[in-house]
């Protein structure tokens, strides 16, 4: 009947306690209404849905030594955590540039740093590659300080329809930007052996790496389709059924990070964007101009020490990081996700 009335349904309650879905933790996707809730989750050292807690803070606010009145670039902007600390640095004049391709994150975070009161006389956001910062400086100058945190955000990890984590069942995507390009699991339809096997070496250090292509291809090779993420875990389990009971569960764990780490990395290209990146760097800073970039892996770490040491010895940065600055025992303490951050920080000469 057309005009029977519907029924109401009424929203499942949130228990606050284990298991929960993603959808269900309604209170941790309001902040702002539910701030005791907040509080509570983060105290125990979680992150909360919906969410993500900037890492090393004060250690990239010292390090960039913000003036007020100067021209900054947040070219990950992520949540919008960084980009607020640093804007309150400003003191309301200068202004911050902030980049970030996820069409889907980004639009949330724009308008919660809006509603804090960060108009367009102090910030512009903009939905481009961070590998593009040459096309930024040609448009509005070159910057005084300059930040990168190469980190996946907790709200992409958490949100099971973005296809990044395996501990839920979603599509198997990974891409940063599900507009462009092809999804994780289009990749694995017309992937050879050998190139897999290459993929988890060299993006992720992966040990049982040839056992885990093998199964992969050989699943693929029975007709059977990898379109989500719990059928990759269950294959990377079964690859690696051969180790003893005791150890198995830590390494099926591990394994499974690094392979959804090597798939993340090949679909976005993030080591070619990184690498383009850190090639425009010095060109768009001021003299003088500070940068800090936060690593979460060897790879990214190994591409920044490389071309920071690399420009020093040309004399384009007058000052370098002698060594990585890690996060307090404290802060990996309150945010587990903070435990395998690196800093590295230059100066332009």
């Amino acid at each position: 009947m057309e005009n029977q009335e519907q029924k109401h349904v009424r929203r499942v309650r949130y228990k606050g306690t284990h298991p929960r879905s993603y959808k269900e933790k309604y209170k941790e996707h309001n902040p702002e209404k539910y701030a005791d809730t907040i509080q509570k989750v983060i105290s125990k050292g979680s992150t909360p849905a919906g969410m993500h807690i900037s890492i090393m803070v004060n250690e990239i606010l010292d390090v960039l030594k913000i003036q007020s009145g100067e021209k900054g670039l947040d070219a990950t902007l992520g949540y919008g955590g960084h980009s607020t600390a640093m804007l309150k640095q400003l003191e309301g004049k200068g202004h911050l540039y902030s980049l970030d391709i996820d069409p889907i994150e980004s639009v949330k975070t724009e308008k919660r740093l809006r509603d804090a009161g960060f108009g367009e006389d102090i910030l512009t956001i903009k939905h481009i590659n961070f590998a593009n910062i040459d096309e930024v400086a040609r448009e509005v100058g070159k910057f005084d300080f300059l930040m990168a945190d190469l980190g996946v955000s907790s709200m992409q990890i958490d949100n099971p329809e973005r296809g990044f984590s395996y501990k839920v069942e979603g599509p198997l995507d990974l891409r940063l930007n599900p507009h462009q390009g092809i999804s994780a699991a289009g990749r694995l339809r017309n992937i050879e052996e050998d190139e897999l096997v290459g993929m988890l070496i060299e993006n992720a250090d992966e040990p049982y790496a040839n056992e885990i292509a093998a199964a992969v291809i050989n699943t693929i090779k029975r007709g059977k389709r990898i379109d989500t993420t719990t059928e990759l875990r269950d294959i990377i389990e079964s690859a690696l059924s051969f180790i003893p009971q005791k150890d198995r569960k830590e390494a099926v764990k591990k394994s499974c990070q690094r392979t959804f780490q090597a798939l993340r990395i090949d679909v976005n290209s993030e080591y070619e964007v990184l690498y383009e990146f850190l090639e425009k760097l010095p060109e768009v800073m001021n003299p003088g101009g500070r940068i800090a970039i936060l690593t979460f892996h060897s790879g990214e770490d190994r591409l920044v020490k490389k071309s920071f040491k690399s420009f020093k010895k040309q004399g384009i940065y007058s000052e370098i990081s002698d060594d990585v600055i890690r996060p307090s025992a404290e802060e990996c303490a309150r945010n587990g996700r903070a435990r395998s951050t690196k800093m590295r920080w230059a100066i332009k000469g």
